[in-house]
């Protein structure tokens, strides 16, 4: 990639920038398929190192806002740049909550490994592969600057949310039918609502590639499909269209 700026080493901290910003994206989308497989195997030690590597996910957003506030301090970015640096904070924040999510579902698995399997638990991992999919589809996104596939993962959060509606209430009937199953149904649930919660946060960072790309947000009211409360959701705010400096 040929130098912008004048200053050799400025391009090189944008590089080192978005390299930890895809490193810990990497790190992220692992925590949850490492997750997936705790529940899926019923494995409490895979399940423990899952929250145990928690801890560098921190360490590499602690990294990236040294950098940001680095390149903020000495130099004074504008336009593209700045967008480039502040869009690395947004997603990194939400990439820290995507694999505090992983490993709020590998906290339960191990939890659930001490009863005997619970029917309904196959759903989680077909919801956590589709929100992997996000996350994937979205940082590779970020990787090739592409906002129209940026879009497309943004679209796809209401097939996750219709997902989590239909196993909340299939884990509601599961529990009404033997009082038995309520405490194995209520981890299954706090474990599909992080993996819908994940979901978000690719849609966040969905967002912010949009607007990294084009200088713009996304014009459409973000699609949400959760009727897990049994109410339509409130609607929207239509999301502000505002050009980048």
């Amino acid at each position: 990639m040929p130098s912008k700026h004048t200053v050799r080493s400025y391009d090189e901290e944008l590089r080192r920038l978005g390299n930890t910003l895809t490193q810990m994206g990497g790190l992220a989308e692992s925590q949850l398929a490492a997750a997936v497989q705790a529940v899926v195997r019923r494995d409490s030690a895979l399940a423990a190192e899952v929250v145990g590597t928690d801890v560098r996910v921190d360490e590499l957003e602690t990294e990236i806002d040294q950098q940001v506030m680095r390149l903020l301090a000495l130099r004074q970015p504008v336009g593209p740049d700045l967008r480039e640096i502040v869009s690395s904070l947004k997603i990194a924040s939400d990439l820290e909550r995507i694999a505090d999510y992983a490993a709020n579902v590998a906290k339960r698995s191990i939890v659930l490994n001490q009863s005997p399997p619970a029917r309904p638990s196959f759903a989680i991992p077909r919801m956590a592969g589709f929100a992997q999919a996000m996350i994937k589809e979205v940082l590779d996104a970020y990787v090739d600057r592409d906002a129209e596939r940026a879009v497309a993962v943004w679209r796809r959060d209401e097939e996750l949310d219709e997902m989590y509606t239909s196993l909340f209430r299939e884990l509601l009937t599961h529990m009404m039918e033997d009082a038995r199953n309520i405490t194995a149904a209520t981890h299954l649930l706090f474990m599909a609502k992080n993996v819908e919660r994940i979901g978000d946060h690719a849609t966040n960072i969905a967002e912010t590639v949009h607007f990294l790309v084009r200088g713009e947000r996304i014009r459409e009211i973000r699609p949400k499909a959760d009727r897990s409360v049994g109410a339509e959701p409130a609607p929207a705010a239509p999301t502000t269209v505002g050009e980048a400096p």
